[in-house]
């Protein structure tokens, strides 16, 4: 059942849009502090224009898109 606050509702993301913004977060926490190597996070020789730690920023990012797309719009 969805919350309704403010006009719109607010519903519970899909356990898919949840997983996925949640590997997201984890491959970026573990980049950014144990010093992983995930080679699409990492700057390499393909991504040497951005430095890895907007790279990290970048893929949080995306993960926060993902979870609040799936608690703004219903049945995502």
């Amino acid at each position: 059942m969805p919350f309704r606050r403010g006009g719109f509702a607010l519903t519970p993301p899909s356990l898919l849009l949840f997983g996925i913004s949640l590997v997201l977060a984890v491959l970026a926490f573990l980049v950014h502090y144990m010093h992983m190597s995930v080679p699409i996070i990492n700057a390499s020789r393909v991504f040497d224009v951005l430095t890895i730690a907007s790279r990290v920023f970048d893929v949080l990012t995306i993960a926060y898109v993902v979870l609040m797309v799936g608690v703004l719009f219903r049945g995502v």
